[in-house]
């Protein structure tokens, strides 16, 4: 499991860029943007993009995680846990697959 904190940008914007802070297995800790939350055959996974010092990816790499909110109580940390599933690891990677298509679709569509 994963440490999990929130942070958005302060500038008050609509464009506001949630981030996360993990703590790594190995004691390091990792900024990472929030592209989406998915929900795949009843569960919510998360999508990550691992950031460097700078605020940046140049490799494009994003990380999955599955995703647990306490419904019951929104002050609660969100849970993050790996995917040690081929199968489960796969089906998320697809569900971001058609995200992604979706997304390119959408900008498309407000272009024309």
């Amino acid at each position: 499991m994963k440490k999990f904190n929130v942070n958005t940008e302060p500038d008050g914007t609509e464009d506001e860029e949630m981030t996360v802070e993990l703590d790594l297995d190995d004691g390091s800790h990792v900024t990472c943007a929030i592209v989406t939350i998915l929900e795949c055959q009843g569960k919510d996974y998360i999508v990550l993009l691992p950031l460097d010092e700078n605020g940046k990816n140049s490799d494009g790499e994003v990380w999955f995680y599955r995703y647990y909110e306490d419904p019951n109580d929104a002050n609660t940390e969100p849970v993050l846990e790996y995917i040690e599933s081929e199968d489960e690891y796969e089906l998320i990677t697809d569900a971001f697959d058609e995200y992604l298509d979706n997304a390119e679709f959408d900008e498309f569509m407000d272009e024309t």
